[in-house]
């Protein structure tokens, strides 16, 4: 197994990770040396890499036109009297911030699911309290991805019922049938384990206090908001931010489901509103292709990695690999699929786009190993979720990097990715197993 051009690749890219190479480089690396190891020639490997990357080009899309209304909801104004509002009830307890966004980031997936659009807009103004709070960002880190991921795992609700969907037809097409509906009765489970590595990461591990270089631009003392957040003016270019906001929103909710024209619809309304000016369009633009970029190419060269990947052939000599080892054991097997999931998904870095590569793998296992429809599900919701924490390729841990670095002292790989896949991954394999040996 260890040969597995899967395995290896994986390895690879998290090895140059941790050594704080690009994650960008480190992804191209990483497929073109599974390729090489797979047997294919390394012009064809970065053909494929090149060919798989339109697979994610519309959430790469997205990214930056909801990047640009973010700036230019941050523009008008409207996130400074956002966050001093937030601020405003905190006092000293920085327990109570880190709690407050995990909540945030918690509807951002069902209530209101515009998933990581609302970071650039709410923590780069919130940073600097947090750096006269001493919160380690860590914790912060954590709390956001806990928003982020937990629940869409548990909830069928928004992007919930897309991901409970999304097991519920892949787990038929292999030849299980469970009711999309019924896919929540096994996905508590992941759920419990995500709570209890919230609780850990923010009232044990992250709970001393840690001090940043404080910047100027970011620096904002109790006092400074004790005295201006009670004399906020509500301009009229904020409600109309806040009307583009929800426009943005009610479209992408609309039957249209479109990120795109939403965010376009909303930066048209904050435009024609006067809430932003003609001639700032374009350093809305380059704003937002600053503030989500970045995460916008990631997602673009993850899509074509999970390309290469496929192409391999590797993922199906890992599946007879791991077969050999089970031996007919249940704890083995529910042991080894989740460990066969979690080098998958951290590889390619996306819950949602794994499902139909593990569905494949899992269901005929399952079905020969004698786990029952909700174990299956239990077993393939779990090992899909491990890509969305700890991987440097994910969303979830983009998406906070992108918030807290803004002023270049948080890292992606030590300060994001490590603690989200030790609270999170560690508790979601345990639970993973053991839940399936008792569904």
């Amino acid at each position: 197994m260890l040969t597995n051009p899967v395995v290896l690749s994986v390895l690879i890219m998290i090895v140059l990770c941790l050594l704080k190479l690009n994650v960008i480089l480190s992804l191209i690396i990483a497929a073109l040396a599974g390729g090489v190891l797979a047997g294919m020639p390394i012009g064809d490997t970065m053909s494929t890499l090149i060919g798989g990357m339109g697979g994610n080009s519309s959430t790469a899309l997205s990214y930056i036109l909801l990047g640009a209304l973010a700036a230019a909801l941050h523009k008008t104004g409207i996130t400074e009297i956002l966050s001093k509002f937030i601020v405003r009830g905190i006092k000293s307890k920085g327990i109570i911030l880190v709690l407050i966004l995990a909540f945030v980031s918690s509807l951002s997936q069902n209530a209101i699911p515009v998933h990581i659009a609302f970071i650039p807009i709410l923590i780069p103004p919130l940073v600097g309290v947090m750096n006269k709070l001493k919160i380690d960002r860590r914790a912060v880190a954590s709390a956001l991805t806990f928003g982020l991921k937990a629940p869409y795992v548990v909830l069928p609700i928004g992007y919930g019922w897309i991901f409970h969907g999304i097991i519920s037809d892949n787990m038929a097409e292999n030849g299980m049938v469970i009711a999309q509906s019924d896919v929540w009765r096994a996905m508590w489970i992941p759920g419990i384990a995500m709570v209890i590595g919230l609780f850990i990461a923010v009232f044990i591990s992250y709970r001393k206090e840690r001090n940043y270089e404080v910047s100027e631009a970011l620096e904002t003392t109790q006092a400074e908001i004790a005295a201006t957040s009670m004399n906020v003016k509500f301009e009229v270019r904020h409600f109309v931010a806040i009307v583009g906001a929800f426009s943005a929103l009610a479209i992408q909710l609309s039957p249209l489901k479109s990120l795109h024209i939403g965010a376009l619809v909303g930066l048209a309304i904050m435009v024609i509103g006067g809430a932003i000016k003609w001639k700032d369009i374009d350093e809305m633009i380059n704003s937002g292709i600053g503030m989500m970029g970045f995460v916008a190419f990631v997602m673009l060269v993850a899509s074509g990695y999970a390309s290469v990947i496929r192409e391999t052939g590797g993922v199906g000599t890992l599946v007879d690999s791991a077969a050999d080892l089970m031996g007919g054991n249940q704890f083995i097997a529910a042991s080894v699929m989740i460990m066969v999931g979690l080098i998958i998904t951290m590889g390619i870095g996306t819950s949602f786009g794994t499902i139909p590569i593990i569905a494949a793998i899992y269901v005929p296992l399952a079905s020969v190993m004698g786990f029952s429809p909700l174990a299956t599900v239990l077993l393939i919701g779990t090992a899909a979720a491990l890509g969305d924490a700890g991987s440097p390729a994910s969303d979830s841990t983009l998406g906070p990097t992108a918030g807290l670095n803004i002023d270049g002292q948080h890292d992606h790989i030590w300060d994001t990715c490590v603690p989200t896949f030790l609270h999170y991954n560690i508790p979601l394999i345990i639970f993973g197993i053991l839940g399936a040996m008792i569904l």
